[in-house]
């Protein structure tokens, strides 16, 4: 595994105890900023603790809002009238190992979302997330939060361009938590069924087009 090569190189090298004690010294840092973090976030603000750092994130654009409504409402239909899970959106904040992260949708199966709290705010890793492309998130959503969800068994990821109306399918191969598989890419002209909401499969363009979801939704639900 790529940690275990990395802690034999760091304990090979001669200055192996100054190393570790920097990296104690790091994440004692680190817990005390993402303490900070947590007494300052409010659920009227969208902000991140992303390697260390505090991310606020700016109000979204109208094709970004319009993809997150149409997605959320007709997974969140389909979901609950299945029993499948519980879905949230924008303001749920995910808590990882170094990360917490405040993802556009989420997705819990309802055997982890029936543990939750009343006044929980932190939670655990979903079992689905979706993030919407903007200019100033695609980085991070394509290379840290890709990883981090993966190491952390998030079993299904999409990643959505608003503007190129295409949906990027990650999937973990079975039983693993590691990384994910080459995305599908999926075009407005294609479906796409999600393995971990069992039961949905929708055209790409009910992502991005009212009638097209009122649709789906109508088929979904045997209608």
């Amino acid at each position: 595994m790529i940690m275990n090569a990395a802690i034999r190189q760091i304990l090979k090298s001669p200055e192996s105890s100054q190393l570790v004690e920097t990296i104690k010294q790091s994440l004692a840092d680190e817990a005390k900023s993402r303490l900070v973090f947590y007494n300052w976030v409010d659920s009227d603000t969208k902000a991140e603790f992303i390697e260390g750092k505090v991310v606020i994130h700016s109000p979204v654009k109208e094709e970004h809002w319009k993809v997150s409504d149409l997605l959320s409402s007709i997974i969140s239909v389909f979901a609950r009238r299945k029993k499948l899970g519980r879905i949230g959106v924008e303001n749920v904040m995910v808590s990882l190992t170094h990360n917490d992260f405040e993802p556009d949708i989420v997705f819990y199966k309802e055997e982890k979302a029936h543990t939750f709290t009343k006044g929980q705010m932190l939670f655990p890793a979903p079992d689905f997330v979706v993030e919407i492309l903007s200019k100033s998130t695609a980085r991070t959503d394509r290379t840290i939060k890709k990883e981090d969800y993966a190491a952390h068994g998030v079993q299904e990821y999409w990643i959505i361009d608003p503007l190129k109306q295409t949906t990027e399918q990650y999937l973990l191969p079975v039983d693993e938590k590691a990384a994910y598989l080459p995305a599908k890419i999926y075009s407005i002209r294609d479906e796409i069924t999600s393995p971990v909401i069992e039961g949905f499969t929708i055209p790409v363009s009910a992502v991005f087009d009212a009638d097209s979801n009122d649709n789906a939704l109508n088929k979904l639900l045997g209608h």
